[in-house]
């Protein structure tokens, strides 16, 4: 399974990804909400910016998945924290994370550079932070 996710472009998220120097995602709700459940070792994400560029730029092969169970806040924040070396997470982005009832945990191997290109959006009206797209292909613009 193909997903597209949406980082941080303030934070910088997508350089510190392919630098190496974060190899853990992180989403969390107050319930189980996409992509909870919804990803595998195995699947590809590609990334794009939060910014209106609207173009991927990379991509990356998940190799470990922890979707936890419901958390207490202080669960949460402790789990947030003891991954954080991986994460690498701006203060604002640790407080919009840390505290969540549910938090998943998406570990990468190497993330790569792609030649950038559009996402055709035309089947999601609701846009979300992350899209599980099935295959790239379908939903790659031109």
């Amino acid at each position: 399974m193909d997903h597209v996710v949406y980082v941080d472009a303030k934070a910088k998220e997508l350089d510190k990804l392919v630098e190496g120097v974060k190899k853990t995602i992180v989403r969390g709700a107050a319930g189980r909400k996409v992509p909870y459940g919804k990803v595998s070792v195995g699947d590809v994400l590609y990334f794009i910016n939060n910014n209106a560029e609207g173009e991927i730029r990379a991509k990356g092969r998940v190799s470990n998945v922890f979707n936890s169970e419901k958390l207490t806040k202080p669960e949460s924040v402790k789990l947030v924290q003891e991954n954080q070396d991986k994460l690498q997470l701006t203060d604002k982005q640790f407080a919009r994370w840390a505290g969540k009832r549910y938090i998943i945990l998406i570990e990468l191997d190497k993330v790569e550079t792609v030649k950038p290109f559009k996402l055709d959006k035309k089947d999601y009206g609701n846009m979300d932070d992350w899209l599980p797209v099935g295959e790239i292909a379908k939903v790659r613009h031109g």
